[in-house]
């Protein structure tokens, strides 16, 4: 490949990077519910409400704080690909909305995640290192999801 092919292929590549910047992604939250959120609904003790906010949030609420990265695409698709997804399978934010057998299976997946390690992506942490989730915290988690999952199982018992 001579010099000149490969000025116009970089002029192509910078030409098209300054075009997809016309097209945003739409930072808006939708608003806050907070008799829906999981927090205020189950009485989250502050420290595991900390651990929560920090590492799941901004995926898995209403509450997304976009970071500096997200004001140029492509990055910015990407990760409002991975927050729309993120609250299709969980949004703690309208938490309440989940029927009582609903919400149970979303606590055993968060168990599961956390267990696995698979939440949060190792791909979060790249921009959030406060969001790594030390083996003490996975542990406070797992158990605070099984607790408030033995209680809404208690709560559907009790209201048959």
């Amino acid at each position: 490949m001579n010099i000149i092919s490969m000025k116009k292929i970089i002029v192509v590549i910078l030409v098209a990077f300054i075009i997809i910047q016309f097209f945003p992604i739409d930072k808006t939250n939708p608003p806050a519910t907070p008799g829906m959120d999981f927090l205020k609904i189950k009485n989250t003790p502050e420290k595991i409400a900390r651990t929560i906010r920090t590492s799941c949030y901004d995926c898995h609420s209403n509450e997304t704080t976009y970071p500096w990265y997200t004001n140029f695409s492509p990055a910015s698709w990407w990760v409002k690909n991975h927050i729309d997804e993120g609250r299709k399978h969980l949004n703690f934010s309208t938490f309440a909305v989940y029927e009582p057998k609903g919400q149970l299976h979303k606590l055993e997946e968060c168990i599961e995640m956390v267990e696995k390690k698979e939440m949060p992506l190792e791909s979060y942490y790249l921009g959030h290192q406060d969001a790594k989730l030390s083996d003490e915290q996975r542990a406070e988690l797992i158990q605070y999801f099984k607790k408030v999952k033995e209680d809404t199982e208690r709560r559907i018992m009790f209201n048959k």
